[in-house]
């Protein structure tokens, strides 16, 4: 019987698998050899691709079946541009919109997660939690596309973004830069605000492109 829970523990495990190279970009992934090396059967398999094709991390072709994601620097560069633009925009309008009250809950709900963020060591969660704290900021903006915008940038570039994140990511004072986007939006600093923004998700592109070129080094000139 197949249920959620196993296909969530499915998922998580290919997801992971993608992340960190097991299944190679552009790699053809058969579904009967796949659910031989898990172990399970091939109806919570395809659940879970399914899943992940969703989720940005696997493509399916008609006829040919699901693929591992390709990654270039060009693509990469693409993605994180679309974020910066979506992200900037919102922040021009949540200077004017956000209501304090929505400001100070966003404040609560960053003190909130900061021990948590600190002390794990899974990257899964430290994305979610990135993720989050992104979401929220552009929901302040009071635009529900630039939210629903964000919310499918995020899908194709999660796969990306879970290479690049270190795991120092999660040690004390890491949460420096979402506070200081939070005190500028605080502040009702417009152009600090962006600024602080855009360095923000330059240095998540840098961090995912150089995990990017370092994950292909060891796959393939290595393997050569």
């Amino acid at each position: 019987m197949m249920t959620e829970s196993h296909v969530d523990r499915l998922t998580s495990q290919l997801r992971r698998m993608a992340a960190e190279f097991r299944i190679k970009p552009d790699e053809r992934i058969r579904e009967g050899e796949m659910a031989k090396r898990l172990s399970v059967s091939r109806t919570p398999l395809r659940e879970a691709l399914n899943r992940l094709v969703s989720e940005g991390y696997l493509t399916f072709t008609g006829g040919q079946g699901f693929f591992c994601r390709s990654l270039t620097p060009e693509r990469i560069m693409d993605l994180y541009e679309a974020r910066a633009a979506i992200e900037c925009e919102a922040m021009r309008h949540a200077v004017s919109r956000a209501s304090p009250a929505a400001i100070a809950q966003l404040a609560d709900d960053l003190d909130r997660a900061e021990p948590l963020y600190e002390r794990t060591t899974d990257r899964l969660a430290l994305l979610e939690m990135d993720e989050a704290f992104h979401m929220a900021l552009v929901r302040l903006s009071g635009n529900a596309e630039l939210e629903r915008m964000l919310e499918n940038i995020n899908g194709r570039i999660r796969y990306v973004r879970m290479m690049g994140l270190k795991m120092e990511d999660g040690r004390p004072g890491r949460m420096g830069a979402h506070r200081t986007i939070l005190g500028a939006l605080i502040a009702r600093d417009q152009d600090l605000l962006l600024a602080e923004l855009r360095a923000h998700i330059e240095m998540r592109k840098e961090d995912a492109t150089q995990a990017v070129r370092d994950a292909f080094s060891h796959i393939y000139v290595q393997a050569g």
